[in-house]
C-alpha cells in the first residue's frame, strides 16, 4: 500500500556510518523551506513503546535474532500506527531514518533469519504500508566503521558486531532494486550527498 493518497513518505537507508543522520537534518530543512509540514521519525523510536524497545535493542542485552526481530516490529508497528499513517492523512511529508529495509538487511541478511519470513513479518507490522521514496546511502565495506571510529562512536550492540556481519549488510543494501528505490554515493562529501538526496526527494514532491 503506497502513502501516495495522502501525504509522502521519504525513508533514508543505510549500513552503519552512511551518513543518514547527517543528511536528514539538511533534507528536512530543505522541505521545511518549501513550506510543507513535516514530521520527522527514527527507528526504533517516536512513541513511548518504541523508545521501550530501542532501549532494550541498542543496550548491551543478549537476545536472539528472532527476539531481535519482534522487537523492532513491535517498535514499527506502534510507530506506523500512532504517528506516521495519521500525519500522511493529514497531508504532511514522513521523513523516516530508517524504515521496513532495516530489518531486511540487519535481522535477515546479518542475523541470518529466512527473508520471506521477515517480509511478510515487515508487512504484518506496517500493514503494507510502502514509503514514496527510499534513498539508500551505499557504501564501501569498512568505510562505515572507520568513519564510527575517527569520530569516536563507541557504538550500540548492532554496531560492534564483527565486520562480516556489517559486510553483509552493506552489500544487501548495494544490491536491492525497486520502484521508489534510489541509491546515492555516501562516500562523496556530506554537502554532495545531501544535494543529490534533495533532488530525488523534490521530484516525488512534484508529483503532490
Amino acid at each position: 500500500m503506497s502513502a501516495r493518497a495522502g501525504g509522502r513518505f521519504i525513508v533514508l537507508e543505510g549500513p552503519e556510518g552512511a551518513g543518514k543522520s547527517t543528511v536528514a537534518p539538511r533534507l528536512a530543512e530543505r522541505i521545511r523551506a518549501a513550506g510543507l509540514p513535516l514530521v520527522t521519525v527514527r527507528e526504533p523510536g517516536g512513541t513511548p513503546v518504541a523508545e521501550a524497545a530501542r532501549r532494550a535493542l541498542l543496550e548491551d542485552h543478549p537476545a536472539s535474532g528472532m527476539a531481535e526481530l519482534f522487537l523492532f516490529l513491535a517498535a514499527r508497528a506502534d510507530l506506523v500506527a500512532a504517528v506516521i499513517r495519521p500525519a500522511l492523512a493529514a497531508g504532511q511529508v514522513v521523513l523516516a531514518d530508517r524504515y521496513e529495509l532495516s530489518t531486511e538487511a540487519y535481522q535477515a541478511v546479518g542475523r541470518g533469519l529466512e527473508p520471506a519470513f521477515v517480509q511478510a513479518a515487515n508487512a504484518a507490522a506496517t500493514g503494507g504500508l510502502r514509503a514514496d521514496l527510499t534513498l539508500i546511502l551505499d557504501l564501501p565495506d569498512g568505510v562505515g566503521r572507520q568513519r564510527q571510529l575517527a569520530g569516536g562512536k563507541a557504538g550500540d550492540r548492532l554496531d560492534r558486531e564483527a565486520e562480516e556481519f556489517h559486510r553483509r549488510v552493506a552489500a544487501f543494501y548495494r544490491g536491492v532494486r525497486g520502484p521508489g528505490i534510489v541509491h546515492l554515493d555516501g562516500s562523496r562529501p556530506v554537502n554532495e550527498v545531501a544535494e543529490a538526496a534533495w533532488d530525488a526527494v523534490e521530484g516525488v514532491l512534484k508529483q503532490h
